[in-house]
């Protein structure tokens, strides 16, 4: 990656998830610094703080997606933290036949923005409420607040991406809804302030990246099919 590739990753338009929280801070920001008193300059100060945070967290950076209909793709950044052969989940309606669960964890640092993995019909979206123990262990994909969905592909394969909240996150946001026609590599919604992302590939497509190798959504390719 070139220095100003580098840069373009780092510094980048915020997605407008972020606006209300921009809003809030700078706000903050303003009040407080137009006051006299210290204990309202403190705040302005934390409010100038919190807004480069925002627009450092909800970054939302180009992304160049292989134009490639045989190959699925990272739905998030971050770092592999498992690969296991699981079944899907039940409410999504899908086979109950194992197959390989790549598990992608999402740190406070990372681009937070989940992309499709596929192109295809979203046939399937199921939330559920939840703990909010940390992401990258096993038991989060049961226990935490979390938002699936299923994505049929023309030849009729279906690949599942399941949201899942992380130890400080409390909002999944989504924005497709079942019928929907989707592209591999657009954005579909985010996971608030630190996460994980499980993406489930199509009975007998196996896994090429590993465990520990840091995903770039919407252009690391998961598997071929």
């Amino acid at each position: 990656m070139s220095l100003i590739q580098s840069f373009r990753y780092v510094i980048s338009r915020p997605n407008r998830a972020a606006l209300p929280f921009i809003g809030a801070g700078l706000a903050t920001a303003l009040i407080g610094r137009a006051t006299p008193w210290r204990l309202t300059r403190a705040l302005g100060t934390a409010g100038l703080l919190f807004t480069g945070f925002c627009l450092y967290f909800f970054r939302d950076p180009r992304r160049f997606t292989p134009e490639d209909d045989r190959v699925v793709l990272a739905a998030a950044d971050g770092r592999v933290t498992s690969i296991d052969l699981v079944s899907p989940p039940e409410d999504l309606g899908m086979s109950a036949e194992p197959v390989w669960r790549v598990c992608t964890f999402l740190s406070v640092l990372d681009v937070h923005i989940n992309r499709i993995p596929v192109s295809g019909t979203v046939t399937a979206l199921a939330y559920h409420a939840g703990t909010f123990v940390n992401a990258s262990l096993d038991k989060a994909s049961e226990e935490n607040e979390r938002n699936g969905l299923c994505i049929t592909m023309a030849d009729g394969r279906q690949v599942a991406v399941v949201q899942i909240a992380g130890l400080i996150a409390r909002r999944i946001v989504c924005d497709v809804v079942p019928g929907e026609q989707v592209t591999a590599g657009e954005r579909f919604g985010l996971i608030r302030f630190g996460s994980r992302t499980d993406v489930y590939l199509p009975p007998g497509v196996k896994p090429i990246v590993s465990k520990g190798q840091t995903m770039v959504g919407g252009e690391t390719v998961l598997a071929r099919l």
